[in-house]
Formats: structure tokens, sequence, C-alpha cells
């Protein structure tokens, strides 16, 4: 009896309720059928599969009206929500929780909420009733030491409980982690003030106070280097493989054994090109193409084999997903798998062998996909070709382009049948932060993209679809890359706000919220003054892309289905992929069960959501750690939101975001209208909305909290429209 069994027979009941007796009846469990009954609903309710609603009654979560499980997220403020793991459609956005209750668990917790209050716009209020899973074993920040008592006061200001650190816990125990490397030796008096990692021996319960022991002391507010390290330990990134691990991948032979490419498809007479940026490091995804006599395409889509390294059940696999994807700093990388596969044996370096699972594709004008193969092979990539070399080959002299003048026009077509069927493309601009040879940040300038990017990202797109479709229509149990249709109250917003810029997205004329909606205002739009405000504003309406085990389409590649296969270097999802579909390359079963597919999901977007933001959280601080020296300078900035505080703005100079308050605006007292989203002057009427351009100095700097606040100078002589 498996737990999917069990979670299966709940689902067909009424509700998707059961009693344990029933079941017992119902699927005849007697003497060790009966003991595994109870430990299948055990770890389906750990798992918050099932919710034991009541003793001995047990309903599928998915199915409740009742609870909710998913993660909390508590707000600086002491209230919190509940986001829930699969939200139903009867319940809109995430549940609410009051202070009383939001500080019944931590920040990040997974946990059971039951719905105390639901509207009749579908806006939930909850509680919360059980904790299923911690999600910080340790916390780092600021060690107080006082005259009653020690405490580490956590840099997140979302956990909002003080760690009490009893007396002879202060320093790390024997045996465990130590000073960070080229930390100072700190005595325990002089703990004051220094930043420690601490770990939580006992969970705050009801407002109790957490306890916790030091186990790692880091430097003083301000040491080189010091941020990443407070970043990775606030987001509990495994950062340090363990040595079963290291001596694992240290094992495997870095030579291909000859039998091995024998029963490969071999590519190595292709000049097949790895595209990336010209910091990578790991190179997971190669590409080839050639025109065909029937005036088709040929993509080739080659990708790393970390499935053949990387064996179920493995060390190495059970450290990648726990760590579940690559995290990628400004100046650094924490690699999802050891150094000695991520950058070398599995990595698609020029000029050696490497192991692929490749994807062909034959590809007809329309860029519909007239033919495909799904085959193991062996290639032997002919260059490691860069953006911004692509970018210049094709720019420049016609004699060098050859292939790649191939590449961009397959690239335009696929994208071009993206547009067709309403994908969207943002195409908002990421920051770059510039250091020089000492490691010293020197600047924020915008990532450059260009044709190459195109290139490389129409060919994963298509390849992630073929073999998303493929393997569902096989009939085969896999992860999807799911993009859920927007909340319509957010859509409403959304709509309120653009409507102050003469612009809609038509609902009133359309049957249903698509995509294409979307679509037609981002065409509106593109080039105009206020691109980058709607744009912002436009993500923010939709939600967040995630794992699923169950296809529920991707709605802004207006996709009916997708998953995630070109990246197993660095997501785990894409190497479950790989495994799936090398299963039925072999004709055999997938090996995985519908419940381990969620779980995995699950976790994959957990940890995907924490990659992104550490990466986010580091940005913002090195942004404000630099703008310290640029106090006093003043700066064009773009009004991007507005609201009791005062408005925040962008820079137009640099990539950078701060608040100017409401209270510091000259010449008047003002107030915010919550109708118009506008800060008015009682006395002057002189207002400040969303698009207009200011020119403002920047007063104050909070670097640990990473904070920028402007001050109002006046206003540039040309304004950009607004509404």
């Amino acid at each position: 009896m498996t737990d999917a069994d069990v979670l299966a027979r709940i689902a067909r009941l009424p509700h998707g309720r059961a009693t344990f007796k029933h079941l017992v009846r119902e699927m005849g469990s007697r003497g060790e059928a009966r003991a595994g009954l109870e430990d299948a609903l055990k770890r389906l309710a750990a798992r918050g599969d099932v919710i034991e609603t009541r003793a001995g009654q047990f309903q599928v979560a998915r199915m409740s009206r009742e609870f909710a499980v998913g993660r909390l997220n508590v707000h600086r403020d002491g209230y919190g929500f509940v986001i829930p793991d699969a939200p139903p459609e009867w319940l809109a956005g995430d549940v609410f929780l009051p202070p009383q209750q939001a500080e019944r668990a931590m920040h990040g917790d997974r946990v059971i909420a039951r719905l105390v209050r639901v509207g009749a716009d579908g806006r939930a209020e909850g509680e919360i009733v059980r904790v299923l899973k911690r999600a910080h074993p340790t916390v780092v920040g600021e060690f107080r030491a006082r005259a009653d008592a020690n405490f580490v006061v956590p840099h997140d200001e979302r956990i909002r409980h003080w760690i009490l650190i009893p007396e002879g816990f202060e320093r790390p125990p024997q045996g465990a982690a130590k000073d960070r490397i080229g930390a100072p030796p700190v005595e325990t008096g002089d703990l004051d003030g220094m930043i420690v990692n601490a770990e939580i021996l006992e969970y705050p319960e009801r407002g109790d106070r957490a306890i916790g022991r030091v186990v790692e002391i880091l430097g003083r507010p301000g040491d080189f280097g010091l941020d990443v390290e407070i970043v990775i330990r606030k987001h509990h990134i495994p950062h340090q493989f363990p040595l079963e691990v290291v001596d694992q991948a240290r094992a495997i032979p870095a030579a291909i054994p000859a039998d091995e490419c024998l029963g490969r498809r071999d590519f190595r007479a292709l000049d097949i090109v790895t595209i990336d940026g010209e910091t990578a490091r790991d190179f997971d995804d190669a590409v080839w193409v050639e025109r065909l006599a029937n005036g088709n395409f040929a993509l080739q889509v080659h990708i790393a084999d970390v499935s053949h390294y990387v064996r179920p059940g493995t060390p190495i696999d059970e450290e990648a997903r726990l760590r579940g994807t690559s995290v990628y700093f400004p100046d650094r990388a924490v690699p999802m798998l050891p150094l000695e596969l991520s950058t070398e044996i599995c990595s698609l370096k020029p000029g050696v062998d490497r192991l692929v699972l490749s994807a062909l594709l034959e590809i007809d004008h329309r860029g519909e996909v007239a033919g495909q193969e799904f085959t193991r092979g062996v290639i032997r990539s002919a260059a490691r070709m860069t953006y911004t070399g692509v970018h210049a080959m094709l720019e420049g002299d016609p004699a060098l382009r050859g292939r790649f003048e191939t590449m961009r026009e397959l690239a335009l077509i696929l994208n071009r049948k993206r547009v067709r069927r309403g994908s969207l493309d943002f195409d908002l601009p990421e920051p770059l932060i510039e250091f020089d040879e000492w490691g010293e940040m020197t600047g924020i300038a915008r990532s450059p993209r260009n044709i190459a990017h195109r290139i490389i990202e129409e060919f994963m797109l298509a390849a992630n679809e073929a073999v998303a479709a493929h393997l569902e229509e096989a009939g085969y149990e896999s992860l999807f890359r799911i993009h859920e249709p927007p909340d319509p109250l957010r859509v409403m917003e959304f709509e309120e706000l653009a409507a102050r810029f003469g612009y809609s997205l038509g609902l009133r004329a359309a049957p249903e919220i698509s995509s294409r909606l979307y679509q037609k205002l981002v065409a509106k739009i593109e080039g105009k003054p206020e691109e980058r405000i709607l744009s912002y504003l436009m993500l923010r309406s939709l939600r967040q892309a995630r794992y699923s085990a169950e296809n529920r389409g991707h709605f802004a590649l207006a996709a009916a289905r997708y998953t995630h296969f070109t990246s197993p270097i660095r997501r785990y999802p894409d190497l479950v992929v790989h495994r799936v579909l090398g299963a039925w390359l072999d004709s055999r079963p997938g090996g995985y069960t519908t419940p381990e597919l969620r779980a995995i999901a699950i976790d994959s977007s957990d940890t995907e959501r924490r990659a992104a933001e550490a990466e986010r959280e580091l940005v913002e601080w090195k942004k404000a750690k630099f703008m310290a020296s640029r106090l006093g300078d003043e700066f064009d900035a773009l009004v991007i939101s507005t609201g009791r505080w005062g408005f925040f703005v962008e820079l137009e100079e640099l990539f950078v975001e701060g608040l100017v308050p409401i209270e510091t605006l000259p010449g008047d007292r003002y107030g915010y209208q919550e109708n118009t989203r506008r800060i008015v002057g009682e006395r002057s009427r002189r207002e400040f909305k969303i698009g207009d351009r200011v020119r403002v100095q920047l007063a104050r700097v909070d670097a640990l909290e990473r904070k920028l606040q402007f001050a109002l100078v006046g206003r540039p002589p040309a304004r950009a429209p607004g509404p």
C-alpha cells in the first residue's frame, strides 16, 4: 500500500474526506496492512497532503474549504499571510493572519491554517493550527549582550522573535561550525555587536521566546564579504558540500568509457556551440541549426546529461534536491552540484567529449514542430560563444555570420509564433553590478540584451515545450512548469492604475482574462515614458510561476504544456525531467509517483523562491552600500509608486530605488488620496503621482536595511506624459 494509493482513495470519496475506520473497511486493512495505513496517513499529514481535521478524520488538503496549507509570509509590522501550495479557484489571494496569529510561527514556516472567515469577495482570514515544517533551523543576526540576558536580533526583520542565548551557549560548541574563515578570533566578552549565526533549540509557540545557541561568528558589520555570508545564512542556502558528496563527485571518472559512446547518437562532427554570458562557468546547453532541403529548419538542442552521473538516492542527488537550484550572486555563485560536476565533467566545454540528452526538432516556416526526436548523445562543442560575441558577429562581417544567421532567422520565426498565440515578453532591464579587480563595487548598470539572448531563449523554450508535450502524450508522470491565470481582483487593481495613464486591458470586450490582452497592452506602451512603470504593475498583477505535478498550463507563455528541461546542472526539476525522459527512452516506468512529484514540486518552488529572494536582496544591499558614497548628490528620477508614507522613485542614471517620505516634502502639508493614489498639498494642491519626473537628492542611506531616502529638490524642466 503506497501513500499514493491512500491519497487517491480518500480523494475519490465525497468532499475528499474519510475516517480511519472507513478507510480500514474500504481498503480491507488488517494486521500489518492496518499499521501500514496508519503510517501512510502519518506521512501524508506530515507533508500536508491530507489534514487530520479531527481525531481519526482525514481530508485531502487541496479539496478542503476549511483549511489551507502553505507558506507563512510575515510582514515587518507583525501581521502575515499564508500562501497556499495549490490555491483553490474560490479563494481570492492569500489567507490573512492578524499579528496574534502570525506570531504563533516564524516567517517562512509551512503551516496549516483554519479559515475562520471568508468574505463574499473570496478574501480569507485564518488562524494557524499546526506548523508542518520549520523554515529556520538557524537565524543570523546581531549579538546583543545585556546585563540580564544575551540575545540574537534577527537580521531578517520579518522574524520578529529575538533569540535568547542562555549562559554558556554564546560560543560555537566543540565540533560544530567555527568562526568564519578570515574573521578574527573573538572572545565571548567581545561578542556584543558581532554578526553571528544561532541555532534554534526551542521554537516560539503562542508568543513564547525562541531559545538558541551561537554556532558561527561571522564578523563585525562592514567587514568585507560579510554581506554575502549573511544573505547565504539568512536564506539557509546550503553552501558547503558534505564530505561524502565531495568524495563521490571526485570518484567519478572524467573520461567517457568507449562503450558508453557506442550506445549513443554521435554528434561530434557537427559545429555545435554554447552561447552564454561572459562570466558563465557551467554550460548546460549547446545548439546547432541547419536549413533542410524542404525549407524547414533542423534545430538540435543538446543538454548536459547530468542524470547519467547523478543517480536517484545517492549523496549527490540528495544534496542537489536539498539545494534545488544554483544561486548566483554578483561576485560568486553557490552551485547545486559540486564543481567537479558543474564546471567540469557535466559542463559542455569546447573541444572535449560530453554526454548529452538531445531534443532534435524539425520546425517549419511558421514555427510549428513538423517532427521531433529525443535521444541520448555525445557532442564535442566547437566553440564557447558569448552573447556579446554572437551579437557582434551578426552585426559585423557577413562572411563570419554563417550558421548564426540561420539561428537568428529561426529564433525570430519562433518568437513570432509565440506572439501570435499571445505569449508575453516584458523584457524588463536587470541590474548589472560592476566590480574592480579587487572585488570592490564600482557602479550599477542595466544588463545589456541583444539578439543572441533571444536566440538561446527561443531555442530553450521550444525544447522545453516539446519535452513537456511528449511526456504528457506518452502518459508519463513528470514535472510541469506552470503559470496560472491571474487573480481577477489583482487584474482589476491594475486596470484602475492603467486607466490613469489612459490605458486598459480591454476586459469589457473580452470573454475572459487572457495573455493576449496583456500582450496587446505591452505592445501599446513599448517605447513610451510610462512603459517601465506599467510593465512593473502588470507583472505585479500576475501570479508567480511554479513547479507542479499536474499540468495547468503556462499563462504568460500562452503554452498548453511547459516544463524545465534545459538546465539540469543548476535546477533540480530539470534533472527529474531528464530521468523521466530517460525512462521513456528505455521503455520503462518513469520512476516517480504523483505524491513524490508533488513533494519535489513544492520543494523546488520553495528553493527557487529562496534563491531569487537571496539574489535580489544582495543586489539591493550592494546598491545601498555603493550609494553611501553619493550622499548629497542630486539625480533625475521617476515616481514609480505612491502611498501614505510618501513616494518611491527610480533614478534615471542608476538602476536604484528609494523613498521620498511624505513628511519631508517642502512648502506645504501633504496627504495621500487613496482613490486617485496621488499625494496632494493641502494649500498648494501640488500633486505627485506615478509617472512624474522629479529631481531628488540622496539624503540618507541605511546599508544594513538596504534602504535609501531621498529629498525632493524640484522637477526637471521636461515631464514625461502621465495620467
